[in-house]
């Protein structure tokens, strides 16, 4: 393939010699050695002249802006990572906020918590309490009551049966009598209810 380049490029050489030739022969100025010597003296002042100019007043000025963007660069680069540090600080912090937030409402939670359990406990104690003083004091009264319903029902059995006497025979009987008869029927019917 090197070789059908090398080959192809022969004729092109060969018809640029040739153009070069007739230029010359033509009249052309550049070809011709009369005037190299003024061509170099114009070139050289003209590069001369060229260097002059990039390398005192453009390239400085490339050079400068080429400079203060490096600079702009850099402090860009390290505002951007110190606003990065200040960030990830600024995510610890919140962080750490956010965890000893955590912390205090758990605690807080456990404070009330405790709080109530300890009210719950103090207000069944002291109802406890009531109830068993109302449950002592009740049962004080059903004994008493059970104490004192005999001879209540005695009583009321005597002046009852006095009454019925008096209306049935016109004869008032002595209470102690009728009293002996009360009791008598009393332990008569206990003896049968506990006998049942």
């Amino acid at each position: 393939m090197i070789r059908n380049i090398f080959f192809s490029q022969i004729p092109l050489s060969f018809l640029f010699l040739v153009e070069t030739f007739a230029a010359e022969s033509g009249g052309m100025p550049q070809l011709n050695p009369e005037f190299w010597i003024s061509q170099i003296f114009w070139l050289t002042i003209t590069f001369g002249f060229l260097y002059i100019i990039l390398s005192k007043l453009i390239l400085p000025k490339i050079s400068a802006n080429l400079e203060t963007r490096k600079s702009q660069i850099m402090e860009n680069i390290e505002s951007a990572e110190k606003q990065r540090k200040d960030s990830e600080e600024k995510i610890k912090e919140y962080d750490k906020i956010i965890q000893d937030s955590r912390i205090q409402a758990k605690n807080y939670f456990n404070q009330a918590r405790e709080k109530i359990l300890k009210d719950i406990s103090e207000k069944r104690e002291i109802l406890d309490k009531d109830l068993s003083e109302e449950i002592n004091k009740a049962e004080l009264e059903i004994q008493d009551l059970k104490n004192k319903s005999p001879e209540k029902i005695t009583k009321i059995a005597i002046e009852t049966s006095n009454d019925l006497i008096k209306q049935l025979i016109g004869v008032e009987v002595n209470n102690s009598s009728i009293s002996a008869i009360v009791e008598d029927l009393s332990k008569r019917n206990k003896k049968e209810y506990h006998g049942n």
